[in-house]
C-alpha cells in the first residue's frame, strides 16, 4: 500500500467522531443571537406543512358555492327573520328553496 487513504463518498454521513464532537458541543448565549423570536403574529402568518407540502389555510373551497346577489326586501320581513339570531341569511335561503319547490340541501356535521 502506497499511504494513500481512499476518500469516502460525501452521501456516507457523519463519522462517529464528528457526532460526537457534536454531542460535546455546550450552547452558549451567542449561538441563539441569530434565531429570530417566534411570536404570535410570526405563527399567524406562517405556512404550515404536512409531509413537505404546504397545507392552505381556512376553509376548503366549495364545490358549488353560494353566489352574491343585490335583493331588496321589506323591513318587516328583514326584522323577523334576524330576530331568530345567527343565520338569518341561510333561514332566507331555505324558505326561498321550499318556496320554489326545490329539494332540500343536507349539510354535512362535523
Amino acid at each position: 500500500m502506497t499511504g494513500k487513504r481512499r476518500a469516502t463518498p460525501a452521501s456516507s454521513g457523519p463519522t462517529k467522531r464528528q457526532l460526537q464532537k457534536i454531542d460535546e458541543y455546550v450552547l452558549s448565549p451567542g449561538d441563539y443571537a441569530e434565531i429570530p423570536e417566534l411570536t404570535d403574529e410570526w405563527f399567524r402568518s406562517a405556512t404550515m406543512h404536512v409531509g413537505g407540502v404546504p397545507v392552505p389555510r381556512g376553509r376548503p373551497k366549495s364545490k358549488n358555492p353560494k353566489r352574491p346577489v343585490s335583493l331588496r326586501l321589506d323591513p318587516d320581513v328583514i326584522a323577523h327573520f334576524r330576530r331568530g339570531g345567527r343565520g338569518w341569511q341561510s333561514r332566507i335561503n331555505a324558505v326561498l328553496r321550499k318556496a320554489a319547490k326545490l329539494p332540500e340541501k343536507q349539510r354535512k356535521k362535523a
